[in-house]
């Protein structure tokens, strides 16, 4: 016998449309959104990660702090535009 909750949950599921089984168009979608974001993050990390290292050379250290909260906001900026790609995808 199920509980309260394990039925609420199965109804939840039912009409969740991002429970769905995806097909292999979105999964190649999402697959391709990967790689296209790992490839924008990495470009982004080489960049600032140079300028990092150019502040930390001259002994810049409140350049080179700001350039790590840079890194930081560029990265997590990145991956939420990722998941809202992919969510996207999901529900279409």
């Amino acid at each position: 016998m199920k509980s309260a909750y394990e039925l609420a949950m199965e109804r939840l599921a039912k009409s969740d449309p991002s429970s769905r089984p995806l097909n292999a168009e979105q999964k190649a979608r999402l697959a391709e959104i990967d790689r296209v974001y790992q490839g924008k993050i990495a470009e982004r990390e080489i960049f600032l990660k140079q300028q990092l290292n150019a502040a930390l050379a001259g002994q810049q250290f409140d350049e080179a702090e700001k350039v790590r909260k840079q890194i930081a906001n560029e990265k997590a900026r990145l991956e939420e535009e990722r998941e809202n790609e992919k969510e996207r995808v999901r529900r279409a």
